[in-house]
């Protein structure tokens, strides 16, 4: 998974991705201090990979990771190439969602490049340079649809969704906000339109402000407002706070997040918010070799699963063996839980389920 984050500049990105990926950017109190996109491999925390550790005592140990970019710090004008422009919107099509980090606190230390705080207006800044790029791109199509149409009169539907699409953009509303299924919505993902992006929205609160609850804070309000029109999760979440505990052990870290009143990082939550986003699940492999987590779709049937692995495993797939993580952990071995009858056979059609641990039998 790749998640980029993204906001104008100045409004805790770069100071967010340092703390959660500990990658050292560059983060500084002026525009464009991020040219480059900066990137950073996070570990996906999860306790149970952690027991399956302890249990087996594997020669290795793998658990899920997530690729975070740190992309520049966009301005009014960048569809037009100001700032870092189109490159800048380059970098946001190659991720598959986005953290769009808002800034909801007052610092006079901290300049804001639109002068003010106003999160409606940083939001709708941004949106609007995304959802002109997506007019140029969607025009591109909606041209080579038109000169197969004179070919095939099939590609009217196409073309008819297409401009449909391009409407909802003119009126300033996002790609995601169009209805579609079906055909329709695998047409929309054939096209790379950076509004059609599974979005979070990160609301970067004072630490004060987040000790105090969020609720009451007008600026995270606004968030919330325009979130609900672009159908996006909101994150309240603490910059400052993240970046004190990134270099904290786990002891310590524990004990300052639970000051503050909180069971998990800031970090933490984005994950699992992202996994929600995204529609994603892990599955496990256990064993003295390895023990380690597979991130896949939910929904998926065995035979792909097998194949997240590797291709000979979903071609000559036979069987999984699988255990639920919390039948496992009851019975204290696998051996046990073979005996009470709770690892099962299951054949190709079998749903995967979050938690289960697997082993795959394949005949190539």
């Amino acid at each position: 998974m790749k998640l980029g984050i993204l906001g104008l500049p100045n409004v805790g990105k770069s100071t967010l991705f340092n703390a959660i990926t500990n990658a050292g950017a560059q983060s500084a109190n002026y525009p464009f201090c991020t040219i480059e996109p900066n990137v950073g491999m996070v570990t996906v925390p999860d306790k149970r990979l952690e027991k399956l550790r302890d249990m087996y005592e594997p020669n290795k140990f793998t658990p899920a990771t997530i690729e975070f970019v740190d992309i520049a710090g966009l301005v009014r004008g960048a569809s037009k190439g100001e700032g870092l422009g189109n490159k800048f919107l380059s970098n946001i099509r190659e991720v598959d969602a986005v953290v769009h980090v808002v800034r909801c606190f007052e610092d006079g230390d901290i300049v804001h490049v639109e002068g003010s705080i106003d999160p409606a207006r940083d939001i709708e800044t941004i949106d609007l340079e995304l959802i002109l790029s997506d007019i140029e791109v969607l025009d591109r199509r909606i041209d080579k649809t038109k000169k197969l149409l004179k070919a095939d009169k099939k590609y009217q539907g196409e073309l008819d969704f297409f401009e449909r699409v391009r409407e909802a953009l003119e009126a300033g509303n996002s790609a995601r906000s169009v209805e579609c299924e079906g055909e329709e919505a695998e047409l929309l993902a054939s096209v790379s339109l950076l509004t059609n992006k599974p979005i979070i929205f990160a609301a970067n609160l004072s630490e004060e402000d987040f000790k105090h609850g969020v609720e009451g804070n007008a600026f995270f309000q606004a968030v919330q407002a325009a979130a609900e029109k672009e159908r996006a999760a909101v994150l309240p979440i603490c910059a400052e706070i993240e970046a004190e505990i990134a270099g904290m052990d786990l002891e310590e870290k524990e004990l300052f997040l639970s000051d503050l009143g909180l069971s998990e990082s800031g970090l933490d939550r984005l994950i699992t918010a992202c996994y929600d986003l995204l529609g994603l699940m892990s599955y496990m492999t256990a064993g003295k070799d390895e023990v380690r987590a597979w991130t896949i779709q939910k929904g998926t049937k065995a035979p792909q699963a097998a194949g997240k692995i590797h291709t000979d495993f979903e071609r000559g797939f036979i069987r999984a063996e699988v255990v639920s993580y919390d039948d496992l952990m009851a019975c204290g071995t696998m051996a046990a839980a073979k005996e009470k009858g709770l690892v099962r056979s299951e054949g190709k059609e079998y749903v995967m389920q979050d938690g289960d641990i697997v082993l795959f039998r394949f005949n190539v």
